[in-house]
């Protein structure tokens, strides 16, 4: 099986591609599954006249990939990121193919963006720019064909900003709550889904180190991305009895010895709106804290904190920050994937050589995009559940994934990454072999479909 044509080699599309076919091969799954599944079936490209507040018309490019439908509608988000081009976003719909078929939710996978800063913009700016994107979308998105989601730099407002102008051009208020998730709770968004990634990726760890008879007690923990998804993670493991010694943003980060209280750090991030690197938030007296100023903490750079010595680290920020260049370096035991596709081929194959376990984003980060169906399901049938009953119903689902994944794992002796893929795999195939998307072939009559 060779890639597919026009795909870049070196970019996040040619990684999801890499594993594709090396997993595909191994599974011996249909060679025109895998074949469909390394295209996408859809690609809306659209221009976006922004009127400035100046006066002057400033013209932006958006993207909505649609990867595969075999198991029901188009699910992802949509970033606002000055670096999105159709290569990244292509390749973030094909892992959330992956990622819903791992968690055995009605979706397939989709993804979109904006090549822009939204910090640049004014609210009238990037209100106009969230409509003009719906508006050029039309009618590739709705309830029952691609539901549409917030992801990086995108967040409730603008997914308020998105159904209400899809209310407006359809007429249809009720569809418009059911197209889009990650909507404030009082326009039908769900109880949850705001720490819905981190509380996911943090259930996935306690189980897995529960699987390995392991006491999380004062594991240290470094995260690189302190956005939505790092801080709820960060904050959510801290309460859980973990030693969250450094984290990151885009600018870099501090590193404490003892541990940060997250709780703080995130209330001054709320107040200032960035983390500020020369400011330590030390769980200790004030006393202690002035001797922690001095001795135990500093500014770190991104490049140094993956590189920490401790026993967990979390790129929850963007993609390809574990490469072959600095996977040698890295000192964590596990990697916990909640950025979506943090860690090359290369990367991992080092791993798997130094013994580290990686538990991957289609399984790690999949906390959001299932508590985003319960959303939709809540909005479909106009009946909704407290934010208890959605965390159980998520943390049942994240741990039986986690399962599946595990015994795959023991039958196959291979690594969590191959393992998610062939069970994302085996629900894809049997979904297109029974859709009659290709012929089957014998063993696939006999039912025989390797990853189940």
């Amino acid at each position: 099986m060779s890639a597919s044509p026009n795909v870049k080699n070196d970019s996040a599309f040619s990684v999801f591609i890499h594993v594709l076919q090396d997993v595909g091969k191994k599974m011996k799954a249909h060679p025109e599954v895998i074949n469909l599944l390394a295209q996408p079936q859809r690609i809306i490209e659209v221009s976006l006249p922004l009127e400035r507040d100046n006066g002057q018309t400033t013209i932006l490019r958006g993207y909505r990939v649609q990867h595969n439908n075999a198991r029901g509608p188009y699910k992802g988000g949509i970033r606002f990121h000055p670096d999105v081009d159709l290569e990244e976003v292509k390749a973030l719909a094909a892992w959330m193919t992956m990622k819903t078929a791992v968690m055995d939710i009605p979706y397939g996978g989709a993804k979109g963006g904006i090549a822009v800063n939204p910090q640049e913009l004014t609210d009238r700016e990037l209100q106009q720019l969230s409509r003009r994107f719906v508006e050029r979308l039309g009618s590739v998105v709705g309830p029952h064909t691609d539901i549409p989601a917030p992801d990086v730099n995108t967040n409730a407002q603008i997914m308020a900003w998105f159904a209400d102008e899809y209310a407006r051009l359809h007429g249809d208020t009720a569809h418009a709550e059911a197209t889009f998730t990650g909507k404030p709770v009082s326009l039908g968004g769900s109880l949850g889904r705001e720490e819905a990634t981190g509380r996911g990726g943090l259930i996935t760890l306690l189980e897995f180190l529960k699987s390995q008879n392991k006491n999380h007690q004062d594991m240290t923990i470094a995260v690189q991305g302190f956005g939505n998804v790092g801080m709820h993670f960060a904050r959510l493991a801290d309460r859980a009895g973990f030693k969250v010694v450094a984290v990151s943003d885009a600018e870099g980060g501090t590193f404490d010895d003892d541990g940060h209280d997250i709780h703080a750090m995130a209330e001054s991030i709320k107040q200032s709106g960035s983390l500020d690197k020369n400011i330590c938030y030390p769980k200790m007296s004030a006393e202690q804290a002035g001797l922690a100023q001095d001795k135990k903490c500093r500014p770190i750079s991104n490049k140094d904190l993956l590189e920490l010595d401790v026993d967990i680290l979390v790129p929850a920020a963007v993609e390809n920050q574990l490469t072959k260049k600095n996977a040698k370096k890295i000192k964590a035991d596990i990697i916990l994937e909640l950025a979506n596709g943090p860690t090359t081929p290369e990367a991992d194959e080092i791993f798997v050589q130094s013994e580290k376990v990686v538990i991957p984003d289609i399984l790690a980060n999949a906390g959001g995009v299932t508590v985003s169906y319960y959303e939709w399901a809540q909005n479909l049938q106009n009946l909704y559940w407290s934010e208890t009953e959605v965390n159980d119903k998520m943390e049942r689902k994240m741990k039986t994934a986690l399962q599946s994944i595990l015994n795959i794992q023991k039958d196959c002796d291979c690594t969590l990454r191959e393992a998610a893929y062939r069970l994302a795999i085996g629900r894809l195939q049997e979904a297109m072999l029974l859709r009659g998307w290709t012929r089957p072939r014998s063993e696939d009559i006999t039912g025989h479909v390797n990853g189940r």
